[in-house]
C-alpha cells in the first residue's frame, strides 16, 4: 500500500491532468512524458490478507446451508457445511498418511467432486498442489513428476483413450510389488504414495496392485488426526507460502511450473469475482478443466470465494451437456474460452435449451473474435459477459472488461488490470515503457506475480526482471484510460517483408465471415519475404468454403500484404485440454507440408 500511496500523490502533486478529468472507476497511476504504468486506485477493497483455508471457513460460517458444489456426472451435491466438513476429514486423512506443509502433492484427473476437496485439502494442511493435465501420456507426466519433485499422487483410474493405471504402471513398476506406505522409485525418487480413486464410486474402488493406497484408505487415516492438530496446522499457515504449482500451457515449448501462493490466487478468484458483480445468489456452470488455473482460481476459487455455487458440468468439455446444465441448474453464469463459446452455439441442441437464466462470465485464454463475443451476448443471454486476459505466471487474471464498459471496449479490448495490479507497455528493443498507443511488450507487477518457476531461478530472472515486472511475451497497445488491446503474441508476430503483422488483426477480421466457424493466423518461413501468412479456417457446419471465396471477403477490407498467401480448410485445430489452438503444431505440420509440394514441385 506505500507503494500505491506514493504514486497517487506523485500523480497529484506532478501531473496536470485533474483526477475529476477521469471518468469514476478508472485510474490513476504514475505519468510522465506520456509514458504510463497503471495501478488501480479506485476504492475497491483491501487485499484478502488470509489463507484459502481462513477465509473458506468465514464463507462457510455466513452460508452454511447454500449449495457450494453440484457435481452433475456424479449427481452429488454439497452445501458449505458439507464441503468444509469434507474438506476437513481429508485433510486429517493427508496428515494421518504423514503429508506436511510444503510437500508436493499432484492430482492427474478430470473434472469431479474429488478434485475439488484435494484442491482444498492440501492448502488446509499447507501441502502444495501439482496440477497434471489429463491429456498427459508417460513422457509428460514423468516429465511433470520430476520437475516438481511430486511426493504424492492421486489419480483416477482413465480419461478417454488414456489407460492411467497402464501410463503408471509403465512408469512405476515397483507399484507392482510394494507396499502402499513403502514405495520407492529410482526414477522417481520423491514419490513416496500413489492414491486411486474412481469418481462413480470413490469409496468402492478396488486395488489394481499391491502398491496402491485407495481413496477409503486416506479418509480411514483421518482417525489418528485430532481436531486439535489440525487446527495447530490452520494456525501455522502463511499466506505468502506457495500453496499450487501449475504448469504452463506449453504451446511454445517445455512446461515451466509456476509455483503460487495463497495470497496469489486467492486474492486473484475474490477481485474477479467482484468484477462481474458476482455473489452468493450466483450459479457458476464449469466446463473448463479443473487442472487450468482458469478451471482451480476463476471457477472454483472465485465462487467459494463469495459463496457462490460451482456446477460441474461434466468430465470434460462436452457442449451438449455444459448447456444441459446452464438450464437444468438455472446457472447465471458460464466461463469458456472462444472455441468452447463456439461449440456450444453450433451445437444442436442451442436454441432448444432454456438458457435465460445466464447473464455473466469470462471468456478467455485466446484471442475473442467480436463477431463472437456478439453472438454470446445475444443468443446465450450474456448480455455482462467478461472479456478476460492474463497468464498462469501471473495467478491468472490481470486485466477484465466490466459491464460498465461500452460495447466497443467490451468487444475489441481485454479492459484495465484490476486492482491491486501495475500494468505497463515497453519497447522490444530498449525495455523502456513507451507512450500510449504504441505496441509493445505487456508488463504486469503487483500481488498476483508468482513466487516463480519451480527450482528454475535461471527460468525466473528470465520472466521477472529486477524491479518486479513480469514480462508476458504479449503485444498489445494502452489507451489513455488503462484499457488494453491484445494484438498478438510476441513469438506469433509475422514479420513479412519487413512488415510487422499481428495475427490477431487478420483473425478477427476473417472470423467475420458467416461461414468460419473457426480460424488461427502464424507465419511460415518464406525465401523472398521471410515469412508468409498462412490462415487455416474451419468451415461452419453445413458450408462450404472456398481460397478464391476468401480472398475475395479480404480484398479491400484489410491491406494487400495481410492478405493470407496460404488459405487451408480444416475439420478441427490442433489444441491443448483448456481450448488454446497450438500454433506451433500447425506451423510444424504446414511447413512439412509445403516442403513435400515443393519437392514434388
Amino acid at each position: 500500500m506505500a507503494l500505491l500511496n506514493s504514486y497517487i500523490s506523485w500523480f497529484l502533486s506532478n501531473s496536470s491532468i485533474k483526477l475529476d478529468s477521469y471518468p469514476k472507476n478508472l485510474f490513476t497511476g504514475k505519468i510522465m512524458d506520456e509514458n504510463i504504468s497503471y495501478c488501480r486506485t479506485d476504492g475497491t477493497p483491501p487485499l484478502l490478507e488470509q489463507t484459502i483455508p481462513a477465509h473458506l471457513a468465514e464463507i462457510a460460517n455466513r452460508f452454511p446451508e447454500r449449495e457450494a458444489v453440484v457435481s452433475l456426472p456424479q449427481q452429488k451435491r454439497l452445501s458449505y457445511r458439507e464441503l468444509t466438513e469434507a474438506v476437513a476429514g481429508l485433510a486429517k486423512g493427508l496428515m494421518g498418511l504423514g503429508f506436511a506443509k510444503g510437500d508436493r502433492i499432484g492430482i492427474w484427473s478430470t473434472n469431479n467432486l474429488e478434485w475439488l476437496l484435494i484442491q482444498l485439502a492440501t492448502a488446509r494442511i499447507g501441502a502444495i498442489l501439482v496440477n497434471i493435465n489429463p491429456a498427459y501420456r508417460a513422457k509428460e507426466l514423468a516429465y511433470a513428476m520430476q520437475r516438481s519433485e511430486v511426493q504424492g499422487l492421486f489419480l483416477i483410474p482413465s480419461f478417454k483413450s488414456s489407460d492411467y493405471l497402464a501410463i503408471l504402471g509403465e512408469l512405476l513398476p515397483e507399484l507392482q510389488h510394494c507396499n502402499p506406505d513403502s514405495l520407492n522409485s529410482r526414477e522417481f525418487p520423491f514419490l513416496r504414495r500413489v492414491v486411486l480413486y474412481a469418481p462413480a464410486e470413490p469409496m468402492a474402488t478396488k486395488r489394481p496392485a499391491p502398491g496402491f493406497t485407495l481413496w477409503a484408505e486416506v479418509l480411514g487415516a483421518a482417525a489418528s488426526v485430532s481436531d486439535a492438530s489440525l487446527a495447530a496446522r490452520d494456525a501455522s499457515l502463511n499466506p505468502f507460502e506457495p500453496i499450487n504449482i501449475q504448469y504452463t500451457s506449453g504451446t511454445t515449448g517445455f512446461p515451466k511450473a509456476v509455483l503460487l501462493s495463497h495470497r496469489n490466487i486467492l486474492n486473484n478468484a475474490y477481485f474477479s469475482a467482484l468484477a462481474m458483480h458476482f455473489s452468493e445468489q450466483d450459479r457458476l456452470c464449469v466446463p473448463v478443466p479443473f487442472y487450468h488455473c482458469f478451471g482451480m482460481v476463476l471457477c472454483n476459487l472465485l465462487c467459494l470465494s463469495v459463496g457462490g455455487c460451482i456446477v460441474i458440468a461434466c468430465e470434460h468439455f462436452d457442449a451438449g451437456l455444459v448447456l444441459a446444465a446452464v438450464a437444468d441448474e438455472r446457472c447465471t453464469a458460464i466461463h469458456g474460452v472462444p472455441t468452447m463459446f463456439i461449440a456450444e452455439l453450433e451445437h444442436p441442441r442451442f436454441g432448444k435449451l432454456d438458457l435465460s437464466s445466464l447473464r455473466t462470465g469470462i471468456m478467455a485464454g485466446a484471442p475473442c473474435p467480436p463477431a463472437l463475443m456478439q453472438r454470446v451476448m445475444t443468443d446465450m443471454h450474456c448480455s455482462e459477459i467478461l472479456i478476460g486476459y492474463g497468464e498462469t505466471e501471473a495467478s491468472p487474471l490481470t486485466h477484465l472488461t466490466t459491464r460498465e464498459d461500452n460495447l466497443e471496449r467490451r468487444i475489441n479490448t481485454v479492459g484495465r488490470n484490476l486492482p491491486h495490479q501495475e500494468v505497463k507497455v515497453v519497447d522490444l528493443s530498449s525495455g523502456r515503457t513507451i507512450s500510449l498507443g504504441e505496441v509493445g511488450e505487456i508488463c504486469f507487477r503487483g500481488y498476483h506475480i508468482m513466487r516463480g518457476y519451480y527450482n528454475d531461478p535461471e527460468a525466473t530472472g528470465k520472466a521477472i526482471d529486477r524491479e518486479g515486472w513480469l514480462h508476458s511475451g504479449d503485444l498489445g497497445r494502452m489507451d489513455r484510460d488503462g484499457y488494453v488491446q491484445i494484438t498478438g503474441r510476441l513469438k506469433e508476430m509475422i514479420i513479412r517483408g519487413g512488415e510487422n503483422i499481428y495475427p490477431r488483426e487478420i483473425e478477427d477480421y476473417l472470423f467475420t465471415h458467416p461461414k468460419v466457424a473457426g480460424v488461427a493466423v502464424f507465419g511460415v518461413p518464406d525465401d523472398f519475404y521471410g515469412e508468409e501468412i498462412m490462415a487455416w479456417l474451419k468451415p461452419r457446419s453445413g458450408s462450404t468454403l472456398a481460397e478464391e471465396e476468401i480472398r475475395s471477403f479480404c480484398q479491400g477490407k484489410i491491406a494487400h500484404y495481410k492478405i493470407p498467401k496460404y488459405i487451408w480448410f480444416v475439420e478441427e485445430f490442433p489444441m491443448t485440454v483448456t481450448g488454446k489452438v497450438q500454433k506451433y503444431k500447425m506451423r510444424e505440420q504446414a511447413v512439412a507440408r509445403l516442403q513435400q509440394d515443393q519437392g514434388n514441385g
